[in-house]
């Protein structure tokens, strides 16, 4: 490997960074070409309610979350694990901790401070970093760009891409690139929301009463899943972590049925028996509403759910209990992708080879959202976005060798 190799990275996301980084190790003249006018919006958005870097579930449970993608996550994961990343971001001054849900911060909670610590580094090591440079397509074996300066024709020795999904599109992910892939022979997926709320036809009632409010602990029940968490009330239906965790079964059912139905456990912390009990509670004075938070612990937003649900109260508290612990919800539609956090569909991994290089264009390798996969929110998305940029960068590496 000549030590004039340069590589070009398309994006500047947690995956074409963390490519730039691995590879400017290495000894490589690395330029990164970003369209927006700064870098890593997407994962600066992310991080303003707590940067969630990764999980500390244990690496048997964690490589499930990835679905059908589970075999290439993992080996993504083996390169790079969730206790590497901690150590790569404690190496940039970011210390961290687990939260009681297992989720890993930084102790600064937001990614600005991340962010700057990496450029910093990069800078020092002498990445390039182009904003305002978009790729628009290949011309005569060269990558043709168009930034401020005009029109630019670059001839790398390879090439990383890493431009993200199709969520999100206002922050650089418009998924332009997929048409440009499909003329070179690749096959792109079809994108689809991902991480996304669901629409549920609520009363106008409890539109006005309860959307931004939170329906918390809760459980979420669909096909054989279950998951604990928390939903937020929307005025369009529902969204948040445990929807989240559900969005690719729940988006799967209601694509091919129209609707789908989602069970809700509004007391999850209690058995049937338990909540009846506690229901025995005579109601004396109270309204039935302040009888419910009183006796059966619930939230005005949980109250409201069960008001809607079509017919009478149950009378008597076993009834009741089990109409608590299962509340089911049809699900009418899915957000669409500019409301998505993330997104399915892209670059088949058949078309690429265990270093991500495509077969199609040798020398060409893809990170990232780029390719067809999906994971839940929780530190699971940014882990294997960073993870694969660093497995791209290291088959970039070996490519160059080989020549």
């Amino acid at each position: 490997m000549s030590d004039k190799s340069s590589v070009h990275i398309i994006g500047a996301g947690p995956a074409g960074l963390m490519a730039a980084e691995k590879l400017s190790e290495a000894g490589i003249a690395v330029v990164v070409h970003e369209a927006m006018p700064s870098v890593a919006r997407k994962f600066l958005m992310a991080g303003r309610g707590g940067l969630n870097l990764t999980h500390s579930e244990p690496i048997e449970g964690f490589v499930t979350r990835y679905g059908d993608a589970a075999p290439a996550a993992a080996d993504w994961l083996e390169r790079f694990s969730p206790t590497r990343l901690i150590g790569w971001a404690e190496g940039l001054g970011q210390e961290t901790f687990t939260g009681s849900s297992g989720r890993v911060f930084p102790r600064a909670m937001k990614a600005s401070p991340l962010l700057r610590a990496w450029l910093a580094r990069l800078a020092a090591a002498g990445v390039e970093v182009r904003t305002r440079s978009r790729w628009t397509g290949r011309r005569d074996g060269g990558l043709v760009f168009q930034g401020p300066a005009g029109e630019i024709v670059e001839r790398p020795d390879a090439v990383v891409l890493a431009m993200g999904g199709a969520s999100w599109p206002r922050l650089g992910s418009d998924g332009v690139w997929a048409e440009r892939l499909r003329e070179d022979g690749v096959e792109v997926a079809p994108f689809r929301p991902s991480n996304v709320g669901f629409d549920v036809a609520w009363s106008p009632v409890f539109i006005e009463r309860f959307a931004g409010e939170p329906l918390k602990p809760v459980a979420l029940m669909h096909g054989e899943r279950t998951v604990r968490g928390e939903a937020m009330v929307t005025r369009y239906g529902l969204e948040g972590g445990a929807i989240y965790a559900l969005s690719a079964g729940l988006r799967d059912a209601v694509e091919r049925d129209g609707t789908t139905m989602l069970t809700v456990d509004l007391r999850p912390d209690l058995l049937i028996e338990a909540l009846a009990q506690k229901l025995t509670r005579p109601r004396g004075k109270d309204s039935v509403s302040n009888w419910l938070r009183k006796a059966g612990g619930l939230s005005p937003a949980a109250v409201g759910l069960l008001r809607e649900i079509p017919g009478a109260m149950p009378e008597g508290a076993d009834k009741l209990a089990r109409r608590i612990k299962a509340v089911r919800l049809k699900l009418t539609g899915v957000q669409g992708l500019e409301r998505a956090i993330s997104s399915a569909g892209g670059v088949r991994l058949d078309q690429v080879d265990g270093r991500l290089m495509l077969m199609a264009l040798p020398g060409v390798f893809v990170a990232g959202e780029m390719l067809d996969w999906e994971a839940p929110t929780g530190g699971y998305l940014l882990q294997a976005t960073m993870a694969s940029g660093v497995v791209a960068a290291d088959g970039v590496l070996a490519w160059l060798a080989e020549r």
